[in-house]
């Protein structure tokens, strides 16, 4: 069985990217990526498969351009 996690940014700060993520289009949780040394949490503290994919994809997007991306897609 296949997972499509979708990514929005919703805000940019110096310390901090935050994105509302979830499975299929229900953004129904946020992830928080620290610039200074890629760390990525979830605020409701389950980093599971569809947050690691997702914040994967949003680095290496980031490590690629330079700028993290206003949103994001990954499908495997």
């Amino acid at each position: 069985m296949g997972m499509m996690v979708t990514a929005r940014r919703v805000e940019a700060a110096a310390g901090e990217v935050r994105y509302e993520f979830g499975l299929d289009d229900k953004f129904d949780r946020i992830l928080t990526i620290d610039p200074a040394t890629l760390d990525a949490h979830v605020e409701d503290g389950e980093f599971n498969s569809a947050a690691g994919a997702i914040a994967a994809k949003i680095v290496k997007a980031w490590r690629s351009s330079g700028e993290f991306p206003a949103r994001m897609l990954f499908a495997s």
